[in-house]
Protein backbone atom coordinates (compact mmCIF):
# COMPACT_ATOMS: atom_id res chain seq x y z
CA UNK A 1 0.00 0.00 0.00
CA UNK A 2 1.02 3.79 -0.65
CA UNK A 3 1.36 6.32 1.92
CA UNK A 4 -1.35 8.52 1.52
CA UNK A 5 -2.27 11.53 3.60
CA UNK A 6 -5.21 13.86 4.55
CA UNK A 7 -4.95 17.06 4.37
CA UNK A 8 -7.48 18.98 7.14
CA UNK A 9 -8.31 23.16 6.41
CA UNK A 10 -9.09 24.19 9.55
CA UNK A 11 -6.98 28.03 9.52
CA UNK A 12 -10.42 29.79 8.63
CA UNK A 13 -11.91 32.39 10.05
CA UNK A 14 -15.44 31.37 10.25
CA UNK A 15 -17.18 35.18 10.13
CA UNK A 16 -20.31 33.81 9.54
CA UNK A 17 -20.12 31.35 12.73
CA UNK A 18 -20.30 34.29 15.51
CA UNK A 19 -18.32 33.58 18.81
CA UNK A 20 -15.80 30.76 19.16
CA UNK A 21 -13.69 28.58 16.83
CA UNK A 22 -15.99 26.77 14.30
CA UNK A 23 -13.87 23.93 13.48
CA UNK A 24 -13.95 23.37 17.25
CA UNK A 25 -17.36 23.48 18.01
CA UNK A 26 -18.54 20.00 20.11
CA UNK A 27 -21.17 18.35 18.08
CA UNK A 28 -20.32 14.33 19.04
CA UNK A 29 -21.99 12.61 21.78
CA UNK A 30 -18.56 12.80 23.43
CA UNK A 31 -17.87 16.36 22.74
CA UNK A 32 -16.58 15.92 19.52
CA UNK A 33 -15.51 18.33 16.84
CA UNK A 34 -16.39 17.39 13.22
CA UNK A 35 -13.30 16.45 11.58
CA UNK A 36 -12.61 13.64 14.73
CA UNK A 37 -15.46 11.98 12.87
CA UNK A 38 -13.14 12.61 9.48
CA UNK A 39 -9.86 11.57 10.82
CA UNK A 40 -11.95 8.05 11.83
CA UNK A 41 -13.41 8.01 8.71
CA UNK A 42 -10.27 8.52 6.55
CA UNK A 43 -7.87 5.91 9.08
CA UNK A 44 -10.96 3.25 8.52
CA UNK A 45 -10.29 3.98 4.50
CA UNK A 46 -6.54 3.82 4.54
CA UNK A 47 -4.94 6.72 5.04
CA UNK A 48 -1.93 7.06 7.32
CA UNK A 49 -0.90 10.71 7.81
CA UNK A 50 -3.14 13.38 8.95
CA UNK A 51 -2.00 16.79 8.18
CA UNK A 52 -3.86 19.55 10.11
CA UNK A 53 -3.08 23.36 8.46
CA UNK A 54 -4.05 25.43 11.40
CA UNK A 55 -3.06 29.37 12.56
CA UNK A 56 -0.93 29.80 14.99
CA UNK A 57 -3.28 32.13 17.37
CA UNK A 58 -5.69 28.79 17.77
CA UNK A 59 -2.75 25.94 18.27
CA UNK A 60 -3.09 26.01 21.71
CA UNK A 61 -6.86 26.12 21.80
CA UNK A 62 -6.70 23.35 18.93
CA UNK A 63 -3.75 20.80 21.04
CA UNK A 64 -5.66 20.99 23.90
CA UNK A 65 -9.30 20.08 22.94
CA UNK A 66 -8.41 17.48 20.04
CA UNK A 67 -4.52 17.57 19.04
CA UNK A 68 -2.93 15.68 22.33
CA UNK A 69 -5.62 12.85 22.30
CA UNK A 70 -5.19 12.53 18.11
CA UNK A 71 -1.48 12.61 18.46
CA UNK A 72 -1.70 9.24 21.33
CA UNK A 73 -4.14 7.80 18.71
CA UNK A 74 -1.93 8.24 15.98
CA UNK A 75 1.05 6.50 18.02
CA UNK A 76 -1.29 3.39 19.00
CA UNK A 77 -2.58 3.40 15.21
CA UNK A 78 0.87 3.71 13.25
CA UNK A 79 -0.80 7.56 11.57
CA UNK A 80 1.30 10.31 11.57
CA UNK A 81 -0.30 13.60 13.19
CA UNK A 82 1.73 16.65 11.06
CA UNK A 83 0.55 20.60 12.05
CA UNK A 84 1.21 22.77 9.18
CA UNK A 85 0.25 27.07 10.06
CA UNK A 86 -1.53 29.03 6.89
CA UNK A 87 0.19 32.42 7.13
CA UNK A 88 -0.03 35.53 5.40
CA UNK A 89 3.87 36.11 4.56
CA UNK A 90 3.98 32.34 3.52
CA UNK A 91 4.20 33.25 -0.48
CA UNK A 92 6.40 31.72 -3.61
CA UNK A 93 9.76 33.59 -3.61
CA UNK A 94 9.66 37.40 -5.24
CA UNK A 95 6.22 38.11 -4.49
CA UNK A 96 5.82 40.67 -1.64
CA UNK A 97 3.53 40.73 1.61
CA UNK A 98 1.56 43.88 0.79
CA UNK A 99 0.65 46.36 3.58
CA UNK A 100 -2.58 46.29 5.29
CA UNK A 101 -3.58 42.77 4.20
CA UNK A 102 -5.10 41.15 6.92
CA UNK A 103 -6.34 37.51 6.13
CA UNK A 104 -4.86 34.30 5.02
CA UNK A 105 -4.68 33.83 1.30
CA UNK A 106 -7.80 31.03 1.07
CA UNK A 107 -7.95 27.41 0.02
CA UNK A 108 -5.13 27.28 -2.64
CA UNK A 109 -3.06 28.91 -0.61
CA UNK A 110 -4.07 26.74 2.47
CA UNK A 111 -2.61 23.67 0.46
CA UNK A 112 0.71 25.11 -0.45
CA UNK A 113 1.20 25.81 3.07
CA UNK A 114 1.82 22.13 3.10
CA UNK A 115 4.76 21.44 0.17
CA UNK A 116 7.35 20.66 2.54
CA UNK A 117 5.49 18.15 4.70
CA UNK A 118 3.63 16.24 1.90
CA UNK A 119 4.85 14.39 -0.37
CA UNK A 120 2.79 11.94 -1.03
CA UNK A 121 -0.83 11.39 -2.77
CA UNK A 122 -2.99 13.19 -0.36
CA UNK A 123 -6.53 14.35 -0.09
CA UNK A 124 -7.54 17.96 1.16
CA UNK A 125 -10.93 18.28 3.06
CA UNK A 126 -12.85 21.23 5.23
CA UNK A 127 -12.41 21.19 8.93
CA UNK A 128 -16.10 21.67 9.37
CA UNK A 129 -17.63 19.39 6.63
CA UNK A 130 -18.62 15.83 7.34
CA UNK A 131 -18.47 14.17 4.18
CA UNK A 132 -19.42 10.42 5.15
CA UNK A 133 -17.79 7.00 4.46
CA UNK A 134 -17.74 6.08 1.10
CA UNK A 135 -16.04 9.30 -0.44
CA UNK A 136 -12.81 8.52 1.64
CA UNK A 137 -12.92 4.89 0.81
CA UNK A 138 -13.24 6.22 -2.93
CA UNK A 139 -10.33 8.88 -2.62
CA UNK A 140 -8.49 6.12 -0.59
CA UNK A 141 -8.43 3.86 -3.22
CA UNK A 142 -7.75 6.19 -6.50
CA UNK A 143 -4.37 7.81 -4.77
CA UNK A 144 -3.16 4.38 -4.50
CA UNK A 145 -3.10 4.45 -8.38
CA UNK A 146 -1.16 6.90 -8.11
CA UNK A 147 2.17 6.88 -10.43
CA UNK A 148 4.14 9.60 -12.13
CA UNK A 149 2.39 8.76 -15.18
CA UNK A 150 -0.47 10.02 -13.62
CA UNK A 151 0.96 13.17 -11.82
CA UNK A 152 -1.81 15.16 -13.41
CA UNK A 153 -4.84 12.97 -12.62
CA UNK A 154 -6.62 13.85 -10.12
CA UNK A 155 -9.76 13.64 -8.08
CA UNK A 156 -13.15 15.09 -6.65
CA UNK A 157 -15.81 13.50 -4.55
CA UNK A 158 -19.22 14.57 -6.49
CA UNK A 159 -21.99 15.33 -3.92
CA UNK A 160 -25.84 15.86 -4.65
CA UNK A 161 -26.80 19.33 -4.22
CA UNK A 162 -29.44 18.42 -2.53
CA UNK A 163 -27.79 16.45 0.22
CA UNK A 164 -25.76 19.00 1.08
CA UNK A 165 -27.82 22.54 1.74
CA UNK A 166 -28.84 23.97 4.84
CA UNK A 167 -32.23 24.91 6.41
CA UNK A 168 -30.12 28.23 8.00
CA UNK A 169 -29.04 30.42 5.70
CA UNK A 170 -27.92 30.51 2.35
CA UNK A 171 -24.76 28.33 0.95
CA UNK A 172 -21.86 28.57 -2.11
CA UNK A 173 -21.55 25.57 -4.09
CA UNK A 174 -19.36 24.56 -6.59
CA UNK A 175 -21.54 23.42 -9.40
CA UNK A 176 -19.95 20.41 -11.66
CA UNK A 177 -19.97 19.97 -15.37
CA UNK A 178 -19.12 16.31 -15.53
CA UNK A 179 -18.94 14.47 -19.27
CA UNK A 180 -20.08 10.56 -19.89
CA UNK A 181 -16.76 9.62 -18.58
CA UNK A 182 -17.42 10.89 -15.22
CA UNK A 183 -14.55 13.75 -15.62
CA UNK A 184 -14.93 17.28 -14.25
CA UNK A 185 -15.10 20.13 -17.12
CA UNK A 186 -16.34 22.72 -15.07
CA UNK A 187 -17.04 24.05 -11.78
CA UNK A 188 -19.42 26.99 -11.33
CA UNK A 189 -19.11 28.66 -7.80
CA UNK A 190 -22.73 29.33 -6.98
CA UNK A 191 -23.77 31.83 -4.08
CA UNK A 192 -26.99 32.24 -2.21
CA UNK A 193 -28.07 28.61 -2.44
CA UNK A 194 -31.36 28.33 -0.66
CA UNK A 195 -33.46 24.82 0.46
CA UNK A 196 -36.76 24.72 -1.20
CA UNK A 197 -39.71 22.75 -0.18
CA UNK A 198 -39.42 21.54 -3.79
CA UNK A 199 -35.64 21.49 -3.82
CA UNK A 200 -33.18 23.92 -4.62
CA UNK A 201 -32.57 27.12 -5.77
CA UNK A 202 -30.36 30.48 -5.75
CA UNK A 203 -31.58 34.14 -4.50
CA UNK A 204 -31.11 36.66 -7.00
CA UNK A 205 -31.86 40.27 -7.68
CA UNK A 206 -34.78 39.19 -10.16
CA UNK A 207 -35.98 36.71 -7.98
CA UNK A 208 -35.37 33.21 -7.04
CA UNK A 209 -33.84 30.86 -9.96
CA UNK A 210 -34.40 26.81 -9.25
CA UNK A 211 -31.76 24.12 -9.33
CA UNK A 212 -31.55 20.84 -10.30
CA UNK A 213 -31.59 18.94 -6.68
CA UNK A 214 -30.08 16.20 -8.17
CA UNK A 215 -26.96 18.73 -9.25
CA UNK A 216 -23.75 17.50 -8.55
CA UNK A 217 -21.88 19.75 -6.32
CA UNK A 218 -18.13 20.02 -4.92
CA UNK A 219 -17.72 20.42 -1.57
CA UNK A 220 -13.96 20.50 -1.39
CA UNK A 221 -12.84 17.15 -1.37
CA UNK A 222 -10.26 16.14 -3.68
CA UNK A 223 -7.81 13.73 -4.38
CA UNK A 224 -4.25 15.52 -5.42
CA UNK A 225 -0.57 14.37 -5.89
CA UNK A 226 2.24 15.71 -5.14
CA UNK A 227 3.20 17.38 -8.41
CA UNK A 228 0.12 19.57 -7.45
CA UNK A 229 2.39 21.40 -5.46
CA UNK A 230 4.28 22.98 -8.20
CA UNK A 231 1.36 23.83 -10.10
CA UNK A 232 -0.53 25.33 -7.29
CA UNK A 233 3.19 27.32 -6.66
CA UNK A 234 3.25 28.96 -10.06
CA UNK A 235 -0.80 29.40 -9.96
CA UNK A 236 -0.13 31.86 -6.84
CA UNK A 237 2.19 34.06 -8.82
CA UNK A 238 0.11 33.93 -11.87
CA UNK A 239 -2.78 35.20 -8.92
CA UNK A 240 -1.02 37.75 -7.78
CA UNK A 241 -0.01 39.11 -11.41
CA UNK A 242 -3.72 39.85 -12.29
CA UNK A 243 -4.54 41.72 -8.58
CA UNK A 244 -4.49 45.46 -8.83
CA UNK A 245 -3.60 47.82 -5.47
CA UNK A 246 -7.69 47.31 -4.18
CA UNK A 247 -8.14 43.59 -5.05
CA UNK A 248 -5.20 42.48 -3.23
CA UNK A 249 -5.99 43.51 0.32
CA UNK A 250 -9.10 41.13 -0.23
CA UNK A 251 -8.82 38.66 -3.21
CA UNK A 252 -8.26 34.82 -2.26
CA UNK A 253 -6.67 32.06 -3.95
CA UNK A 254 -9.41 29.25 -4.11
CA UNK A 255 -8.34 25.66 -4.47
CA UNK A 256 -12.05 25.18 -6.41
CA UNK A 257 -11.37 27.95 -8.83
CA UNK A 258 -8.01 27.15 -9.39
CA UNK A 259 -8.57 23.55 -10.44
CA UNK A 260 -11.05 24.62 -12.56
CA UNK A 261 -8.55 27.17 -14.42
CA UNK A 262 -6.22 23.94 -14.95
CA UNK A 263 -8.90 22.31 -16.40
CA UNK A 264 -9.97 24.96 -18.59
CA UNK A 265 -6.26 24.63 -19.70
CA UNK A 266 -6.50 21.16 -20.25
CA UNK A 267 -3.11 20.81 -18.12
CA UNK A 268 -4.73 18.70 -15.22
CA UNK A 269 -7.88 16.31 -15.37
CA UNK A 270 -10.42 15.05 -12.45
CA UNK A 271 -11.61 12.36 -12.11
CA UNK A 272 -15.87 12.81 -10.34
CA UNK A 273 -16.24 10.14 -7.57
CA UNK A 274 -20.03 9.82 -6.80
CA UNK A 275 -21.38 9.46 -3.40
CA UNK A 276 -25.01 10.01 -2.14
CA UNK A 277 -23.86 10.05 0.88
CA UNK A 278 -25.13 12.78 3.13
CA UNK A 279 -23.17 15.95 3.57
CA UNK A 280 -23.16 18.22 6.63
CA UNK A 281 -21.35 21.12 7.94
CA UNK A 282 -21.25 23.98 10.02
CA UNK A 283 -21.69 27.48 8.62
CA UNK A 284 -24.21 28.88 11.26
CA UNK A 285 -24.67 28.95 15.22
CA UNK A 286 -27.97 27.51 14.11
CA UNK A 287 -26.61 24.91 12.75
CA UNK A 288 -25.03 23.39 15.54
CA UNK A 289 -27.67 21.06 17.38
CA UNK A 290 -29.43 19.61 13.53
CA UNK A 291 -25.55 18.49 13.35
CA UNK A 292 -25.22 17.05 17.04
CA UNK A 293 -28.46 15.35 16.16
CA UNK A 294 -27.21 13.41 13.23
CA UNK A 295 -24.08 12.50 15.27
CA UNK A 296 -26.34 11.17 17.89
CA UNK A 297 -28.93 8.90 14.81
CA UNK A 298 -25.06 7.34 13.98
CA UNK A 299 -23.26 6.57 16.92
CA UNK A 300 -26.92 4.83 18.06
CA UNK A 301 -27.32 3.28 14.54
CA UNK A 302 -23.55 1.80 15.46
CA UNK A 303 -22.15 3.59 12.39
CA UNK A 304 -19.86 5.63 14.83
CA UNK A 305 -18.79 4.18 18.92
CA UNK A 306 -19.71 6.30 21.67
CA UNK A 307 -15.85 7.30 21.68
CA UNK A 308 -13.79 7.69 18.37
CA UNK A 309 -10.56 8.03 20.29
CA UNK A 310 -9.31 7.50 24.16
CA UNK A 311 -8.51 10.08 26.27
Amino acid sequence: MKKTALVIMAAGIGSRFGKGIKQLAPVGPGGECIMEYSVYDAIGAGFDKIVFIIRKEIEEAFRERIGKRLERAGVELGVEIVYVYQEMDMLPNGVVLPEGRKKPWGTAQAVLCCRDVVKEPFAVINADDYYGKTAFRKIHAFLEKYTQERSRTFCMAGFVLENTLSSHGAVTRGICDVDEKHHLTAIHETSNIVQLPSGAGVVCKTGLFPLDPKSCVSMNMWGLTPEFMELAEQGLKEFFGMLDEKSILLAEYLLPIYINKLIMEKRVSVEVLKTTDQWFGVTYQEDLPCVADEFKKMTEAVIYPKQLFAD
